[in-house]
């Protein structure tokens, strides 16, 4: 048995172990907490001991949790199906208990299941989040992954290799690949660094090249010259083979939430739904901006002050930095930030373009002379842009979005690009917690047009509370 096999075979038995440890925890916690310490207690002598009831909850909530797939080695590490799963087998479960005892007319004491249910989905949930830690670390350092042969055109099967090299988190190591139809290579494939196996279009070179790189999983990507059968027959034999085939469309910054499959004659067809930011959605989006703005407005204004007079303190100038930006549909507004540089900070900047540092339009100097102490400091941790709640409150920002652009860099879009213009720019974005300043301008480009594309309010909630940890370690702020 493989290394990589051996590691499925771990995670599912760490699963197993540390879900059964938090089940029994919750439920005697609850059990104890509602009934005391007395394994004698009944709430009346026609009601049967909760002691064995509480054994026959966490017995069942466990199976459960292994019914609903949540200890699937390919949801471990990455996305939310892992957690969504604990949710759902969770809450089916107490769903049933009160079918059950409406039927049968069981009157189940309520304090006992309102511990024991939100207690132990918090601790399932604190459980595998840790455990899903403990397993990043580990796939980082190249362990406790897949190995995967890619199949497709060469273009594709480079694009895939990068886009799984660049999220090590998700456990997929592409070891090989394989151009059916291709023209003859041999070696290694210049764009994706991979060992070429082969270029047959027959099944059994594929399955030749699988063995020779003792591959887990087959993913089959775009520019693939194989027949649909010969596709079918491969399908089964890597299933009697226990290796998995994994489908990758030429789809790329595409959430999970826009896909859905629709099966016809036998054609699993993929739809993929246009986001849009207009009626309900639109409304939903603007309220949470206000309320949770106005919220920081009165939380911050004792920090804001002081912040402003310590910016006062060191240099004269106004306390407020203005600056023209671009808005939602090339709108312009005024953004307003704590100054944290010079007064003449934009007009010394022609003499400073030498030593930029960014990429494409996006000037950047990690060690800007025209940044004071203050300034710096209130850069590392963000406090600079805490003004912005003002333009977030009066509708020319919102919370989460793309990084509000200055008009230069508008005027110099391509065309792909202007789709940042359809939403508001936000106070923090995919941008802020995915390295701020250390991004390039096509990494920030992407990160901004796949917020565009795949927005949604709970995606804003994840952003904002990936935003309080990337803004408390500082990194790449400048």
């Amino acid at each position: 048995m493989s290394r990589e096999k051996d590691w499925q075979l771990e995670a599912s038995r760490r699963l197993r172990i540390v879900d059964a440890f938090v089940i029994i925890w919750a439920v005697v916690g609850a059990y104890v907490i509602r009934f005391g310490v007395d394994p004698n207690f009944v709430i009346s002598g026609e009601e049967p001991n909760y002691i064995w009831i509480s054994a026959a909850i966490a017995i069942v909530w466990w199976f459960m949790l292994g019914a609903w797939n949540s200890r699937q080695s390919r949801i471990l590490g990455a996305g939310p199906d892992e957690y969504k799963r604990v949710a759902a087998a969770s809450l089916w479960l107490f769903g049933l208990i009160a079918i059950f005892s409406y039927v049968l007319r069981i009157e189940p004491a309520r304090g006992y299941v309102g511990i024991a249910l939100p207690v132990g989905l918090a601790g399932l949930l604190l459980a595998r989040w840790l455990l899903r830690q403990h397993l990043s670390v580990a796939r980082q350092k190249g362990k406790s992954m897949s190995r995967l042969l890619l199949l497709g055109g060469p273009s594709a099967v480079a694009h895939l290799a990068a886009s799984l090299h660049s999220a090590k988190h998700s456990g997929y190591l592409p070891v090989a690949a394989y151009t059916p139809g291709a023209a003859a290579r041999t070696g290694i494939e210049q764009d994706s660094g991979l060992p070429v196996l082969g270029n047959g279009t027959d099944t059994e070179s594929v399955l030749a090249a699988i063995d020779s790189c003792q591959a887990d999983a087959v993913a089959v990507s775009a520019g693939v010259q194989l027949h649909p059968q010969t596709i079918r027959h491969l399908g089964w034999e890597l299933a009697a083979r226990n290796v998995g085939l994994i489908m990758a469309p030429a789809l790329t910054d595409i959430a999970g939430p826009r896909i859905h499959t629709q099966q016809v004659a036998g054609l699993p067809l993929i739809h993929v739904t246009t986001p849009s930011l207009e009626g309900g959605q639109r409304v939903a989006k603007r309220l949470f901006d206000i309320l949770v703005s106005g919220l920081l407005i009165a939380f911050t204004t004792p920090l804001m002050l002081a912040i402003a007079t310590l910016v006062k303190i060191e240099s004269k100038g106004p306390v407020l930095f203005k600056q023209d930006r671009v808005g939602i549909e090339g709108r312009h507004f005024q953004m307003l930030k704590f100054r944290s540089m010079v007064v003449d900070a934009e007009a010394r900047l022609a003499e400073l373009q030498g030593q930029n540092e960014g990429s494409g339009l996006l000037f950047k100097i990690k060690d800007d002379p025209r940044i004071t102490r203050v300034g710096r400091i209130l850069r590392k941790y963000s406090l600079d842009e805490l003004p912005q709640l003002f333009n977030i409150f009066m509708g020319s920002m919102s919370l989460v979005g793309p990084r509000p652009p200055l008009p230069r860099e508008v005027a110099a879009y391509e065309h792909d690009v202007r789709r940042r213009l359809l939403v508001k720019p936000g106070l923090t974005g995919l941008w802020q917690v995915s390295g701020r300043s250390n991004l390039s301008w096509q990494d920030s480009v992407r990160l901004d047009l796949y917020y565009v594309e795949n927005w949604s309010l709970a995606g804003d909630l994840v952003i904002i509370l990936r935003t309080a940890r990337a803004v408390f370690h500082g990194t790449g702020a400048y």
